[in-house]
């Protein structure tokens, strides 16, 4: 027990810099003066830790320490280099390069087990050079001036604070602070038509996150799609929102955004889908698929 103590609290140290006697026994379920016994074991042990008396004192690691990779176990090991090579995110994020030098740190070897590629299908030049650019900008804290074409059918030109990329619901996002809404925005990868690197750097922030993220302006929407359908109807939505009807018909019920891109989902299922709820909805979807009749119908 002690022993894995001992690791949590290195961790820790090697995680957050500096900590207090009373902030790890408190973290540990201990009393202050077995957290002073584990340093002395810590210490003993030939790990450089030390404390600090007075205002901001507390304990400390040397800054130049680097965990031994004898502290990790085969299995941890094999892990890390699993998880590295199963994201293949884009050709040029140097995770090749980074597998290969932890496979000779570790002496170690992982099979190549598994292969995820988050690009599209196609060229994927410019969607690499895109990520990288970015990925670029948010560790270094650079500006990046962006064309953006938003679901109202704007393009607009901005400059914003890229936070953080993020990948869901089967596209790229990134999460960034906008300086001409001065307000935190969601952008689209695919629709960032272009973008420019700029040199101001700008301060640290943190993305604010919201647990209802995401559920903001959406309404349940539920609708019928016959069985032949169903190989769609899995890929788009999750089991616990379908339902099956003794016909073979599905049932979905899903809390969506009703906007344009809903409307564009929507059709791209053609007659295959029938909107259930809400009626609304259901005279939108009419109309876009009238007016298109009307734009491509044979003269």
């Amino acid at each position: 027990m002690q022993e894995s103590r001992l690791f949590k609290i290195m961790y820790h140290l090697l995680a957050k810099g500096q900590a207090t006697a009373p902030e790890l026994a408190q973290k540990f379920e201990v009393s202050v003066r077995t957290i002073y016994r584990d340093i002395d074991a810590l210490s003993g042990a030939g790990i450089p830790v030390y404390t600090e008396t007075g205002r901001n004192g507390g304990i400390n690691l040397m800054p130049d320490f680097v965990l031994d990779k004898a502290v990790l176990s085969k299995e941890e090991k094999d892990e890390i280099l699993a998880a590295l090579q199963s994201v293949n995110v884009a050709k040029n994020t140097g995770s090749s390069d980074i597998l290969q030098k932890l496979s000779a740190v570790f002496s170690s070897h992982s099979e190549n087990w598994l292969e995820v590629d988050f690009s599209r299908w196609g060229d994927i030049k410019q969607d690499n050079e895109k990520f990288e650019l970015l990925k670029s900008a948010v560790i270094y804290h650079k500006n990046v001036r962006i064309r953006y074409a938003d679901s109202y059918e704007t393009i607009s030109e901005r400059v914003i604070q890229p936070l953080k990329l993020c990948f869901k619901a089967k596209a790229w996002y990134l999460k960034a602070f906008c300086t001409h809404r001065q307000d935190y925005r969601i952008f689209k990868l695919n629709r960032i038509l272009s973008l420019e690197v700029l040199e101001q750097v700008f301060s640290d922030r943190v993305f604010p996150e919201r647990e209802e993220e995401g559920e903001e302006g959406c309404r349940e929407i539920i609708l019928r799609f016959p069985k032949e359908m169903a190989y769609r109807v899995y890929d788009e939505f999750e089991e616990a929102q379908v339902k099956r009807q003794q016909n073979g018909d599905l049932i979905v019920s899903a809390k969506m955004p009703e906007d344009a891109w809903l409307t564009g989902f929507l059709l791209s299922f053609g007659p295959q889908v029938e909107i259930l709820e809400p009626a609304c909805l259901k005279e939108t979807l009419a109309e876009q698929a009238r007016l298109i009749f009307e734009k491509n119908r044979m003269p």
